[in-house]
């Protein structure tokens, strides 16, 4: 299994490059992140790589950081996900904003992408929605930085405001304030929820 590899770039694509490493050149598939921070012809670079072996093919997937790689991974293990797939919606989305979409159940979010439809939108979100603070940590309730951990009062007006369709990243770092700036003998579920959602609907 070649996990990462070191070269200089030979030829580039928006999708695709061409490394020579000592001699040999490695073509490897690229999203559009990736592409967008590589160094110009003729210079070296270093990718961490994913082989996907099929009967037909072998090919060479590669990312310019450890998260996009991550992210592809757990993509391709979904039902009806890909490689090509798993690589176009990285190109779409950038990481936070797909991690986010997953995190809340964005499903509009997703079909915008090319090749995504209703059903591949709901699965990603079924099947990833507990596995994505790996990459994200700050969207799992009860991150380190939310405050007091999650005590009962914030827990519960997070899942209160979660269940009227905010966003998870947003309500999260919005409860957190709210609470942060309530006394502390005013810091109960209502009052949390009241003053999050007269930010939020600002």
């Amino acid at each position: 299994m070649i996990a990462q590899i070191r070269g200089k770039i030979i030829g580039v694509e928006m999708t695709e490059v061409l490394l020579d490493v000592n001699g040999v050149g490695y073509h490897a598939f690229i999203p559009l992140s990736t592409f967008d921070v590589l160094p110009r012809q003729g210079e070296e670079t270093t990718l961490l790589t994913y082989m996907n072996v099929r009967e037909d093919a072998i090919q060479l997937f590669g990312f310019a950081t450890k998260k996009e790689k991550m992210i592809f991974e757990l993509l391709i293990t979904v039902n009806g996900i890909g490689a090509k797939t798993a690589l176009n919606i990285l190109s779409s989305m950038n990481m936070v904003a797909f991690c986010e979409a997953i995190a809340s159940g964005d499903v509009k979010a997703l079909k915008r992408i090319n090749g995504v439809g209703p059903k591949s939108a709901e699965r990603m979100i079924i099947e990833l929605r507990d596995k994505i603070d790996r990459i994200v940590p700050e969207l799992a309730i009860g991150a380190p930085g939310a405050k007091d951990a999650m005590s009962p009062e914030l827990d519960s007006a997070l899942l209160a405001l979660d269940k009227l369709g905010f966003q998870r990243l947003k309500i999260q770092k919005m409860v957190a304030e709210v609470a942060a700036s309530l006394p502390e003998g005013q810091r109960s579920t209502e009052n949390i929820i009241r003053k999050a959602l007269q930010a939020l609907n600002k």
